[in-house]
């Protein structure tokens, strides 16, 4: 079976040229808007939208916040366990075959959300849902972003990331259509919204841009590197992308990872806890307090803007390590402080080390490890991702039932951040591998 986009297409290269894409705009950043924009509608009707829906569910069915978050939880695993198996899937398929089944999927479990009645019912339908969100999402698309984008890859993926920041932000429109509409017909309207606008956004999607005729960030290569059959690049120093097994062996998969995991068990952690802080710790009403959170997705978005180009000028490692000293410092200010300015001031914080390191995890994988085998590198790395965002909440959550307050498990949770930035310090980039073919 041949995959799709394999090789280079003279068709493909002559319906480009005839849009006159690679004439004034390289076709990169086409992809970097398509991706922004699926990004933005899976964060509208899914991502942020579940704290939504778990409150009306609560109300219809009288299930218990144990059940409702469990979701949640099963989510993440998912994630994990799809991570590899997607990873194989985008080197053997590419990404805009994968995306659009992701989105079919994604719609089909929405029309299945849409008429549950039980419990059962609720975590089949999203399992379903959180699988097509995995097809179609973040790894998927970042996949196709590293293959395209070298020298302004954080860039690009900063601003794909930005379009999953603004979803978060618009999450209000599926909260008013929730309550205009009804929260299953919202239900059905996202699946419609995700057939009808996030299937024509997926055919942007390429895979390689040497299939098209183009090259990588719009610049020919090297003319002493030697691009293989697979579109691996041999370097005029004769290394080539690690494989799978090749970086894990490196220490740097590990502790990049680990370091990953480790921001995420912060972010994971206050996304859950932040409102139940500010209303039970603090003593602000719901109201007041759903507000403040909202400067974190707000926050997220301005750092994640400026976090690409810093990323591409700077070192991505050293980015990172002061962005985890940044998420440690804001969250033990959050275990202290009482008034409404040092809350503001902090959350800022976080959400700008938050917005400012999301652009370097996949791009600092990238740089040390290759493009090659990208996908199933970052997929892997998914299961050590997974026990931040798994635990983070469980530990702040578990602390407060023991001892009745947020402050010492926001202690535990910057500590953790801090001894995290260890991980970036002790993981410099990797000597690459020697190709059996040398670079003509």
């Amino acid at each position: 079976m041949t995959p799709p986009e394999t090789a280079t297409d003279a068709s493909a290269e002559q319906a480009i040229a005839r849009r006159g894409i690679s004439d004034r705009l390289f076709y990169g950043w086409w992809m970097v808007m398509a991706a922004a924009g699926l990004q933005l509608i899976q964060g509208m009707v899914l991502g942020q939208a579940f704290g939504a829906y778990v409150v009306v569910l609560r109300e219809e069915f009288g299930w218990s916040k144990t059940i409702l978050s469990s979701a949640s939880s099963l989510r993440e695993m998912e994630s994990g366990v799809m991570g590899p198996v997607q990873g194989w899937m985008l080197n053997r398929w590419g990404p805009r075959l994968i995306c659009q089944l992701g989105l079919v999927v994604f719609a089909g479990g929405f029309v299945l959300f849409s008429r549950i009645q039980s419990i059962p019912e609720f975590l089949g339908a999203f399992l379903i849902m959180s699988i097509g969100a995995s097809m179609s999402g973040y790894l998927t698309l970042t996949y196709a972003m590293v293959q395209w984008f070298e020298r302004r890859r954080a860039t690009a993926l900063s601003l794909t990331a930005a379009g999953g920041a603004i979803g978060g932000i618009m999450v209000r429109v599926t909260v008013l259509s929730m309550d205009t509409f009804g929260w299953r017909e919202t239900a059905m309207l996202s699946a419609v919204l995700l057939l009808v606008v996030g299937l024509p956004l997926s055919f942007v999607v390429r895979w390689r841009p040497a299939n098209h005729g183009l090259h990588i960030d719009g610049i020919a290569p090297d003319a002493n590197a030697e691009v293989l059959g697979s579109g691996e690049i041999v370097a005029a120093d004769g290394t080539r992308d690690f494989t799978l097994k090749e970086a894990m062996r490196t220490r740097q998969f590990w502790f990049v990872g680990f370091g990953h995991g480790s921001a995420l068990f912060v972010v994971a952690a206050l996304n859950v806890h932040f409102i139940s802080h500010l209303k039970e710790s603090l003593g602000f009403t719901l109201g007041f307090a759903t507000t403040i959170s909202l400067t974190l997705p707000l926050l997220f978005l301005v750092g994640t803007l400026l976090g690409g180009p810093i990323g591409d000028r700077f070192s991505k490692r050293w980015v990172s390590v002061v962005c985890m000293w940044a998420h440690a410092a804001a969250i033990l200010g959050l275990a202290f402080v009482t008034t409404v300015p040092m809350v503001l001031a902090f959350a800022t914080l976080h959400g700008l080390a938050w917005g400012l390191r999301g652009p370097q995890m996949a791009a600092i994988r990238a740089d040390y490890f290759g493009r090659t085998h990208f996908a199933t590198i970052l997929g892997v790395s998914n299961a050590l991702i997974i026990i931040g965002t798994i635990s983070g909440p469980v530990i702040a959550g578990y602390v407060y039932d023991v001892t009745n307050s947020y402050r010492v498990g926001f202690i535990i949770v910057a500590a953790l951040a801090a001894a995290g930035s260890l991980f970036f310090i002790l993981a410099p980039k990797p000597q690459r591998p020697l190709a059996s073919v040398p670079a003509r």
